[in-house]
């Protein structure tokens, strides 16, 4: 089953120079020891959670005195930038199947009365509303084509301020020519077929509104969500428009090749969210990171569900071990190109981003005890480097995530169910 753990740091790196990172000299950006390096915020989400016994270490302390459990072993050389939090419990999840669903919103997606699903906010829609209006894209959202993976329902991690699912980018090509791709419009062609947009825009929203009032209430409802989703267009073109006459910045990579997909195609976006931050083409991004897509770029013959039962046999588990190694190894190889890509200030972008790891399941199909890592420079006051256990079992992961971003300069007092903010994180 599977390939050898001593094989898979060369699998791993199998082509991994061909995307290498410049620094930004390179780049139409200024860099100058007197510039200040905007914060930014990666925030990463998997299905399924991780190993009980071999990921989670079972005793607080720093890495350096308790040292890093076999399944995070991958993070050794960074063991003084991370930092994992133990007994958080995300309040709104109820559906072991729904994975990432609500992992950054909080939400019980199943209690609102009167509707199935309904879904709120997600974090990082709400930092992009406090830092994401000074760049191009206020906020970046990544997902996989496969959607059957052990995140539930949605598009992405990403939802609207009114739980609407926000898609992913799914092909590392497309989010390619979004950051970096130059208009071959000239200013005319661009400024009439916006404006076309627009006026079909206002057609749809003129007619639905005249039709509202015969409508009962239950579909009145229905119709102002359907709004909400133009409006949302809408703002889309005139940010568009605000932005049609300011180049893009040159591209600090290669083109990718069509097709990727699997670990090829992770890599590669690993490579093009350092790329969008380096050319602050935003400050805010999420990933929802595929495992199936990945575990069969590995030759694994179990697919993540069937892997996440682990405890059935010990070859699942053996199985389920490596993926955790595997999956660590891709993060330190993010990690690493963080600390070597170079910021406006002449420092590393690691410095200035906030990164976090982890899911909306413990291990298999446990919802209590989500595992939580982050690491970067953006919260200057946050512990790093060890393993904290919070004394409440279930405390809510709102308030890690409240605390994360006021550490990180955003002015949020609440955030979905959270009840204050953790001073066990801090220094």
């Amino acid at each position: 089953m599977g390939i050898q753990l001593h094989n898979r740091r060369a699998i791993l790196k199998a082509g991994s120079t061909a995307l290498a990172l410049p620094f930004l000299d390179s780049l139409s950006i200024a860099k100058s020891v007197n510039a200040v390096a905007p914060k930014r915020f990666l925030m990463i989400g998997c299905g399924y959670g991780f190993t009980k016994e071999t990921f989670f270490p079972t005793k607080a302390g720093r890495f350096s005195e308790i040292g890093l459990t076999p399944g995070l072993k991958p993070l050794e050389r960074h063991r003084d930038d991370i930092t994992m939090v133990s007994n958080l419990t995300n309040l709104g999840a109820t559906n072991a199947h729904g994975g990432s669903t609500s992992y950054l919103t909080g939400a019980n997606v199943s209690g609102t009365p009167g509707k199935k699903f309904h879904n709120s906010i997600s974090l990082d829609q709400v930092i992009a509303r406090e830092i994401g209006q000074d760049t191009r894209f206020p906020a970046i959202s990544l997902s996989d084509k496969d959607t059957k993976d052990g995140h539930g329902p949605g598009l992405s991690l990403s939802w609207s301020d009114k739980g609407h699912p926000i898609p992913g980018v799914t092909n590392p090509v497309d989010l390619y020519h979004q950051l970096f791709g130059q208009d071959k419009e000239s200013a005319a062609e661009r400024e009439f077929r916006l404006a076309e947009r627009r006026s079909v825009l206002d057609g749809v929203v003129a007619d639905l509104k005249s039709s509202k009032r015969k409508l009962s209430k239950t579909d009145q409802d229905k119709l102002e969500e359907y709004l909400q989703s133009i409006r949302q267009i809408e703002q889309s073109i005139s940010r568009e428009v605000e932005w049609s006459n300011t180049p893009k910045p040159n591209a600090p990579i290669k083109q990718p090749k069509e097709g990727m997909d699997g670990l090829q195609a992770l890599k590669t976006f690993q490579r093009l969210i350092v790329a969008a931050f380096q050319t602050d083409s935003t400050r805010v991004i999420t990933y929802r990171q595929p495992i199936s897509s990945i575990l069969k770029s590995w030759e694994f013959s179990l697919g993540a569900h069937s892997l996440s039962h682990y405890n059935l046999d010990p070859r699942r588990r053996e199985a389920s071990q490596q993926k955790d190694v595997m999956f660590m190894d891709l993060f330190g190889d993010l990690i690493d190109m963080f600390k070597q890509t170079q910021d406006v200030n002449g420092e590393n972008l690691f410095d200035s981003t906030l990164i976090s790891y982890g899911s909306n399941l413990r291990t298999g199909h446990g919802l209590k005890g989500c595992p939580a890592i982050h690491t970067g420079g953006a919260g200057k006051k946050l512990r790093r480097g060890e393993h904290i256990m919070l004394p409440d079992q279930d405390t809510p992961l709102a308030n890690y995530w409240l605390t994360l971003t006021q550490q990180a300069g955003v002015d949020l007092e609440r955030f979905s169910h959270s009840t204050g903010t953790l001073d066990e994180l801090l220094a």
